[in-house]
């Protein structure tokens, strides 16, 4: 019995003491280089605000902080979550991830990503998703290109076929009685994909298509709300509401991850996603630039579970 009682006394005391550690280090931080996360090629709108952020927390808290990008060639298998992943929980590993990582990446066989590892700081950003096609296609409206895919084969270029906004468009093409002729995956996609033939209809953000924006026709919008950019242009929830689903960005840790790490982190985010320079992008790319807070987020995430679960009816076998 002493003996049992001597070990149990251990225990607690080690527990103690790391809790104690953990706590000691969490009050430090950060003392080190901070990495944040992109599985995404720099330049789109997720990369341009994290560096933001990212510069924010240098100047703040005087430790390097860089952002790292990690693309994963077609939308997986997310190696950019996987270092996150598989960091430790500290807090000097962020991730940036767009809504298929904490949504789809346990779900389609990761090992690092099941169970779910993930906990949100913070959503701060909807993408200007849109479906587009050259300005001289034979169809300017989603309803024509239903039509027009009746008859002819017409290609979709996306982000990958796990990719939410890519499942939205096939669900989409299903509820209006048609299906892609061939699709493929690109890393980017921008005005060069269309112009090359490469695709005739591309899912890609409107920020990447903005430079030759009067020469396109975006068919729909994957927003909440109409593009101010493209105002003529209806939202997939106008042409189907069931399938409503915005794709959206946030900073992401384990979930080991102390509170007060977090809450250092989000200090920082939402500071700079609800500044002027943060607004401005957002007003020049028709993005959305917000800050959720991480139980906002949690809720968030929840709902758009359920809408995913609604789209894979319609998704092919």
């Amino acid at each position: 019995m002493r003996t049992t009682r001597r070990f149990a006394a251990i225990l607690a005391g080690t527990a103690l003491a790391t809790g104690l550690a953990a706590g000691s280090a969490a009050a430090d931080y950060p003392s080190q280089p901070v990495s944040f996360i992109v599985p995404w090629p720099p330049g789109d709108l997720e990369d341009i605000l994290t560096r933001l952020i990212a510069d924010e927390f240098q100047a703040e808290y005087g430790v390097p902080a860089s952002v790292l990008n990690r693309p994963g060639g077609g939308g997986g298998p997310f190696p950019g979550a996987i270092d996150v992943a598989t960091a430790a929980p500290d807090g000097y590993t962020i991730g940036s991830f767009v809504l298929d990582v904490p949504l789809v990446g346990h779900e389609i066989g990761i090992p690092e990503l099941t169970p779910p590892v993930f906990e949100p700081v913070g959503i701060f950003l909807n993408y200007p998703f849109v479906i587009a096609a050259s300005g001289d296609a034979p169809y300017a409206t989603m309803a024509e290109l239903a039509e027009y895919a009746q008859e002819n084969a017409v290609s979709l270029g996306h982000f990958g076929i796990v990719a939410t906004p890519t499942q939205v468009s096939f669900a989409l093409a299903s509820q209006m009685g048609f299906a892609w002729g061939s699709d493929a995956a690109f890393d980017a996609l921008d005005c060069n994909t269309l112009a090359s033939g490469d695709a005739d209809v591309i899912n890609t953000t409107l920020q990447l298509v903005l430079p030759c924006l009067d020469d396109l026709t975006i068919l729909t919008s994957l927003t909440d709300e109409r593009i101010p950019l493209t105002p003529d242009a209806p939202t997939v929830g106008e042409l189907a509401p069931e399938l409503a689903l915005t794709t959206w960005n946030g900073l992401f840790v384990h979930r080991d991850t102390p509170a007060e790490v977090r809450e250092r982190i989000a200090a920082v985010a939402e500071r700079v996603v609800l500044g002027e320079r943060a607004q401005q992008i957002a007003a020049d790319t028709g993005a959305e630039v917000f800050w959720q807070d991480a139980e906002e987020s949690m809720a968030r995430i929840a709902h758009d579970m359920e809408t995913l679960a609604r789209i894979a009816e319609h998704l092919p076998e």
